[in-house]
């Protein structure tokens, strides 16, 4: 499994021979002006919730490479009657599809698209491919719910948003790597805008402290699994 990091939420994760893009959102953020997203790959699309910083490129993207778009109902819902091919999905719901299984999991954020219409429920997935699993939490408060994860499934990776003022920021993250049971964390959500710039070396320090590994890669950076 190779993850790379495109800004802000926006991953892309080849599992063999399978591409998938996660919260497209890169024409907006100037710190990822030089990622071209007419060279992206993309099988799938995942979206956490509706918000212009995680839809942004969906459309555009999923028009030029035929991607299939998973993410709640009313997400996809809105991308079909784009005439974009969607999978849908709801909390506590899984599906195989053939780079893996995919759950969606809960995440507490809010979630409409940039119009203000309602953009469902916001979540996060789980994906466990033929060898690694990892968990993508979205935009999230820290939750109880991510207690239940660990009592399913061993995480290898998880990627946790750690900005703060619109999600959890480090301190909360720490505990969400207890509560999950993973101590690989890859963070994200971070520096795009003036409330969520964060010292980097302070982050990675605070989770070292506690005995955990947090990964900042750079914008167009991947690491393996």
């Amino acid at each position: 499994m190779k993850i790379t990091f495109y800004g802000h939420a926006t991953f892309g994760i080849q599992i063999k021979d399978i591409h998938i893009l996660v919260d497209p959102f890169i024409t907006g953020n100037e710190n990822a002006s030089e990622i071209d997203i007419e060279t992206l790959k993309a099988d799938y699309i995942l979206v956490t919730h509706a918000h212009h910083d995680h839809i942004l490129d969906v459309e555009a993207i999923a028009k030029r490479t035929g991607a299939v778009i998973v993410s709640n109902y009313e997400i996809v819902t809105h991308f079909q009657e784009k005439d974009l091919e969607g999978h849908p999905m709801n909390h506590g719901g899984s599906w195989d599809f053939e780079f893996g299984n995919v759950k969606y999991v809960n995440a507490i954020h809010t979630s409409s698209f940039p119009d203000g219409s309602y953009g469902g429920q916001p979540g996060g997935f789980i994906i466990e491919g033929e060898h690694k699993t990892i968990y993508i939490a979205g935009d999230t408060a820290l939750t109880m719910d991510m207690k239940l994860i660990p009592m399913q499934t061993k995480l290898d990776l998880a990627i946790l948003p750690i900005g703060d003022n619109f999600t959890m920021g480090i301190e909360d993250a720490i505990i969400a790597s207890d509560f999950i049971d993973c101590d690989k964390i890859l963070g994200c959500h971070f520096d795009t805008f003036g409330y969520i710039e964060i010292d980097h070396e302070e982050a990675k320090r605070k989770f070292y402290d506690k005995d955990k590994d947090l990964m900042l890669l750079e914008i167009g950076a991947s690491m393996e699994l």
